[in-house]
């Protein structure tokens, strides 16, 4: 089940804090002795369901402030109360990583929308490019893209497969070549045909690998992108939190893509995410087909954790 272990900690934590409410027969008010025990216990929970630290940290210190001191209505479900304080402490992060930005209104109105992707070699960058290519062109608007990786063999040929049964245009370049004159002859083809969009992949290495950071500034000052995505895999957990702090400190990152969320049964990456990187998730990945890519909504994403979890 996907968020499964997430689940199964918030399930436990609203149980017993709903019996210390029931045992409070004369005012039904938790005290901040009663529930301090349980919020460390959820901090431990949370940290084993790969919210980072600092994350469970702010969640039980939202949930102290929704719990702690608060009259409950006699006839008030204790259950449903702690619940409806726990989806809210949550959608108050969630909140954070949610973004107006429109790309096919922008894609519209700019004479060029680039698209730079970053993301380590794995997290599903590749699939990811042509889950947007084809997202472009289900609206009407047809992508060229952009073969920058040309160190990875095999990288060109992947995505080659992708824009031929998408029947996309790609740039491509033979291996060893320089990936911001990639870029640049790239931009000036989409310019001379009147392509509105271009989405531009890069090299995935380590997030540590200082050559590679190096290199991708390079393409970055020649390509100019109006946006800059990180990709980021779900299944990954805190080390998709230390990715993003480094590529965002060594290119700088605009948006999240969020990988494989179908298959988290943990479910602590998103919000480890907004919260330690201030950054909005733009779009999550949910399968394996071209289609299998949603817009981030931070309400929706919320009910997936506590779908399940009234009865």
């Amino acid at each position: 089940m996907v968020f499964n272990r997430l689940k199964k900690v918030v399930k436990s934590f609203v149980s017993q804090a709903a019996q210390k409410i029931t045992s409070k027969v004369a005012y039904r008010e938790l005290r901040e002795e009663d529930i301090e025990p349980l919020l460390e216990d959820l901090v431990i929970g949370l940290v084993e369901s790969d919210v980072a630290f600092e994350t469970a940290e702010a969640i039980a210190e939202e949930l102290k402030k929704r719990l702690v001191g608060v009259k409950i209505g006699r006839f008030t479900d204790p259950k449903k109360y702690v619940m409806q304080a726990f989806r809210e402490a949550v959608l108050s992060i969630l909140e954070k990583g949610k973004t107006d930005i429109d790309l096919l209104r922008e894609a519209k109105s700019r004479r060029l929308l680039k698209l730079v992707f970053f993301g380590v070699n794995g997290v599903g960058k590749t699939t990811t490019i042509a889950k947007v290519a084809y997202y472009f062109k289900k609206h009407g608007i047809t992508p060229v893209i952009v073969a920058a990786d040309t160190y990875r063999a095999g990288a060109q040929e992947q995505l080659k497969r992708h824009a031929d049964r998408l029947g996309l245009p790609i740039i491509t370049a033979r291996y060893g070549s320089d990936p911001a004159a990639v870029v640049y002859d790239a931009i000036e083809y989409a310019r001379a045909r009147n392509y509105k969009v271009l989405l531009i992949d890069t090299a995935g290495r380590m997030h540590a690998d200082v050559d590679l950071m190096e290199e991708l500034r390079k393409l970055v000052r020649v390509a100019e992108p109006d946006y800059k995505l990180l990709v980021v895999d779900a299944l990954t957990g805190n080390d998709a939190v230390e990715q993003a702090k480094a590529f965002d400190e060594g290119v700088g990152i605009d948006l999240l893509v969020l990988t494989k969320v179908d298959a988290d049964v943990k479910g602590g990456t998103a919000i480890s995410l907004i919260h330690a990187t201030g950054k909005p998730i733009i779009f999550i990945g949910t399968g394996q087909g071209y289609e299998d890519l949603e817009r981030f909504d931070p309400r929706i994403f919320a009910e997936r954790i506590f779908e399940g979890l009234e009865a």
